[in-house]
């Protein structure tokens, strides 16, 4: 579709009557609204002169009556304030301090994982499935890299032993952290 002049003198006649972007787009045919807007703006014709009557001015309100207002009293507001205390900033070039790891899980439960993992498929990450444990074992830039394989806990990627590493209950991480 082109901007004929016939076109274009349809689309300012329309717009200075006041119809819509979409109307004229109608009439037009062929033409969307969209680009119909974009023609007004670009003729400059965005400012409607006329087409609406001025709005009307705007009494100010009548002020309401004035309620008395309540005395507050310090014992009625109470206001709770949880401060977090900050961890310690360490200096440029000083150890952190030891942070909570997966280290720190119980004996039992890493006895069971050492366990399971000398039973372990030891898979590659191409024969991964939706069915197989998906615990990474080793370093990634090693060929002596490989995924657990066992048979995945319902609606978990891992085994029962390593979902029992991987998700540890809220409580225990919570102790941990003090």
């Amino acid at each position: 579709m082109s901007w004929t002049d016939e076109r274009v003198e349809t689309l300012k006649k329309m717009w200075s009557e006041g119809q819509s972007a979409s109307q004229i787009a109608k009439e037009l045919g062929g033409v969307t609204r969209n680009a119909v807007i974009g023609k007004v703006h670009r003729l400059g014709l965005s400012n409607r002169a006329g087409a609406s009557a001025p709005a009307p001015e705007k009494k100010p309100a009548k002020p309401a009556a004035a309620k008395p207002k309540k005395a507050v009293r310090p014992e009625d507001k109470v206001i709770e304030v949880t401060v977090t205390p900050r961890k310690p900033i360490v200096p440029a070039g000083q150890p952190l301090p030891p942070q909570p790891s997966a280290n720190e899980i119980s004996p039992e439960a890493l006895a069971t994982v050492r366990e399971v993992e000398k039973g372990a498929k030891k898979i590659t990450l191409m024969e991964l499935t939706e069915r197989t444990c998906k615990w990474p074992i080793g370093d990634p830039a090693t060929d002596d890299f490989w995924f657990c394989g066992l048979a995945v806990q319902q609606g978990k990627p891992y085994c029962e032993a390593h979902v029992g590493v991987a998700f540890q209950p809220m409580s225990n991480r919570r102790d941990r952290r003090r």
